[in-house]
This record gives C-alpha cells, structure tokens and sequence, in this order.
C-alpha cells in the first residue's frame, strides 16, 4: 500500500517535471531566455507579494464617509479685498508625476493672483513626509505651507481633493471651506471591478464642486453622478515645446509608459511592430519607461526631462500616444513641435483635444500603424507640421489657470457652473457623436 503510494507520488511529480521541462524548452525556442526570466519573475513577484488587501486609503476614512448623512460644513464669506484661501489635500509624490505637475501649475498661477494656498499631504504607506516635502518643492515648485491632514486642517474659503483617495479625508475633515474635487481623470477606471472601483467612484456622490481637466469629465461626472462641474482645458509649455526650425525629421516617437494601463502600451507596441515591417527605414523612439527587448528596432530614451523630449519630437513626423480613459499632455506638446500626434479613436479624445491636426484610428495594431504610415508619407507633410504647431500656441496654462479662478470665485459666490455647449438651461447631457459631442 505504502509502496503504490510512494509509485503515485513519484509518477505525479514525474510528470511535472516533464511538463515544465517541455514549457521552458518552448518559451526559449520561440520567444528566447530574456522571455523566459520574465515569466520565472512575474511568477515570483506573486508568491511574494500580501494577501491581504492592499489598502490605497485609510480604512478608518472609509468608514468614517457616511455618505447617507453628509457632515456640515462652513464657507467662509470672501470679503472685498481678502485673498480666498485654498487647502489642496494631495498624495504626496515622486518626480515625473504629470497629474502633480498639472496642480502645481495652477497653484502657481492662483499663488501669483493673490491666493494662499496650503498643501495637506495624505499618505497611507507611510512615506517620510520632509522627503516628500522636498520633492513638492524641488520638482514642482510648492512654496506654500505644506502640513500632514491626518493632524488636521486649518479653515479656508475652499478644500480642494485632487484624487479619490483624498475625497475621504476632505469629506471628513471639520475645518471650514467649500468642498472642492480637482478631476484629472475617471479612476475608478484605473481598476479591476472590485472594491478600488467602488471606493473611487463613491467619491463623486460626495457633493464636491468639480473641476475637471477637460469637458470630458465635466459632462460626465455632472451626468452620471450631479455633479456640479466646471473644467478647464489642457495647456501647453510652448516655451519648451516648440517647433525647431532646424529640425531633420526621421522617425516616429511612442508613449511608452508601462505602469499605467490606461495608456495602452501593449497595443500601442503591436502597432510598431506592424510599422516597422512596413517601414523598417523609419526610427522608433520610446519614452516614458525602460522597455526589454521587443522584435523590432528601436531607440528606448527612458523617462527623460522636456528639453530632450522636445527634441525627440522634433526628430519625428509622428507620435503615437493612446488614451483609453482621458487624454494626458502628450498630444498637445507633439502638436506644438511639429510632431503629428495618432491617437485611438474615442469620444473622450475627441472632445478634450478638439484640434484638427491630431489624426485618430480605431484602436488596433492595423488601424494605428496605417494612420502612422499616412502621417510618414504625407506629400504636403512640412506644411501640415508647421500648421499644427501654429494651432497650439494659444494654448497656454495661463487660460486654464484663469478658468480655475473664474470656476472658484464664481462657486464661493454662490454661483451656478459654467453652461456647457449643446447643454439646454437645467440639462447636463453626456453624448458621443460626430467629433465628441
């Protein structure tokens, strides 16, 4: 009995063996040993890693949000000549973070129109705050008031969320100021159905003025969820990104950042890889992550500073950068350096970028690499690239730092938000037709 036990056990693991054996064999045939390690770590990294939830808020914040019973909160009147006070409750962060980038921007610009603003960093992992703190400074010029909200915060006409995660704290805190949501983008997106999901997108029904980053998320947030919402568009650095008269065009640039699946790299990957088998003459250039090795020709310049960004743009007719919820900054700085942008065909794209120069697709790997193919042919190509960087130099951070302004002072006031075009009087519609709707 023990001995066919033993028998049954050592053919079971026999044929394991054989069975991995014969796995590695074909992985290494087929796809070489660099595949073969990436498998062996991806394999590791998930018996290594919690198996406990991994919580991106305090749980204690969660449970403390009693949506069904919204706690009172006190705005402060703005008095004639008083500068309005802001509390931005943000994560703090790493260098390279568009979305701090962007917020930094407009509290520069608020700062030089007579606002004091004080920036609250929320932190579940428990970061070394001073680290961060010189981070804010160093890379993204805070040189406010920078304090922890978990120790409390103090009154101001407006508390600004910047992300789901800070909705909680900002919901619960007991300081005065009109509760405020700066939206960059739809997080709840940003994750598998689950609880991440939820937990974000419960934070639109917490009854914070919006404002978002686009029209997109106005129409959608004020939509879906009532919110009030006003937006401002997207700018751009024109001082960095520009066209240079002197630039020798020969490749096409991709958005390359892989930690963010929104951004869609694995498809965008197919779609040079297509591209390269019909244009093998063509550079391809990568940036925003280290990328291994792919099956095709390429230039990988990492995450890099915008000086060598805009370089990289100027040395390309075309730039491929996906957006499958809303768009980053990307198209709008290859647009201002002559650098065509082809982006996937959405509603959300449309009606956020609304320039005529940006060429869509349908988002797959033949579609996309064809339109990249058209923009690198184009006979008329010097023109068209000279006509898109001139249709970007209006487009500066200054009108979205305006409109933030107008948004916030008008919402202190008691007023209504900004009506959107095609919305009737008491209607906030979401449509996708034509170019966005």
């Amino acid at each position: 009995m023990v001995g066919a036990t033993l028998g049954s056990a050592f053919q079971a693991a026999r044929l394991q063996v054989d069975r991995r054996s014969r796995q590695v064999r074909d992985i290494v045939a087929t796809e070489g040993y660099g595949a073969l390690v990436d498998r062996v770590r991806a394999k590791a990294s998930d018996w290594i890693k919690p198996r406990n939830f991994t919580w991106e808020v305090f749980p204690d914040d969660v449970i403390a949000a009693d949506l069904t019973r919204p706690p009172p909160v006190s705005v402060p009147r703005v008095a004639a000549g008083e500068p309005i006070t802001i509390n931005w409750v943000m994560g703090p962060a790493g260098p390279g973070s568009g979305g701090h980038t962007t917020i930094s921007r407009i509290v520069a610009y608020l700062q030089a129109h007579g606002y004091t603003n004080r920036v609250y960093f929320y932190d579940p992992y428990a970061g070394d705050r001073k680290y961060y703190e010189i981070l804010a400074r160093k890379h993204y010029g805070f040189t406010c008031e920078i304090g922890d909200v978990r120790a409390g915060m103090a009154d101001a006409h407006a508390v600004m969320a910047t992300s789901w995660q800070t909705a909680y704290p900002v919901y619960n805190a007991r300081c005065a100021g009109k509760r405020f949501y700066f939206v960059q983008d739809f997080e709840p997106s940003f994750y598998p159905v689950g609880t991440n999901s939820v937990l974000a997108e419960n934070t639109y029904r917490m009854g914070f003025h919006g404002i978002t980053a686009g029209r997109w998320l106005a129409d959608k947030l004020s939509c879906e969820f009532g919110m009030d919402t006003d937006h401002f568009p997207f700018g751009c650095d024109t001082a960095r990104y520009r066209l240079e008269p002197s630039a020798r065009r020969s490749g096409v640039a991709f958005y390359a950042r892989t930690g963010t699946p929104r951004r869609g790299v694995e498809l965008g990957l197919l779609a040079l890889e297509l591209f390269a088998r019909r244009q093998p003459h063509i550079d391809l250039h990568l940036f925003g992550a280290r990328l291994g090795k792919l099956p095709f020709r390429f230039t990988n310049h990492g995450l890099v500073k915008p000086a060598e960004l805009n370089r990289i743009y100027n040395s390309c007719f075309a730039g491929l950068t996906l957006s499958l919820t809303n768009v980053s900054l990307v198209p709008h700085e290859m647009l201002a350096s002559g650098c065509i942008p082809v982006v996937n065909e959405a509603g959300h794209n449309r009606v956020v970028l609304d320039n005529p120069y940006v060429r869509y697709a349908a988002p797959t790997p033949h579609a996309l690499a064809a339109a990249l193919e058209d923009v690198v042919l184009a006979a008329d190509f010097d023109t068209v690239s000279k006509l898109a960087a001139a249709s970007v130099t209006a487009t500066s951070w200054d009108t979205a730092g305006r409109m933030v302004d107008e948004a916030l002072r008008r919402a202190l006031a008691g007023g209504r938000p900004n009506e959107r075009p095609g919305a009737a009087a008491g209607e906030r519609g979401y449509s996708v037709s034509g170019r966005g709707g």
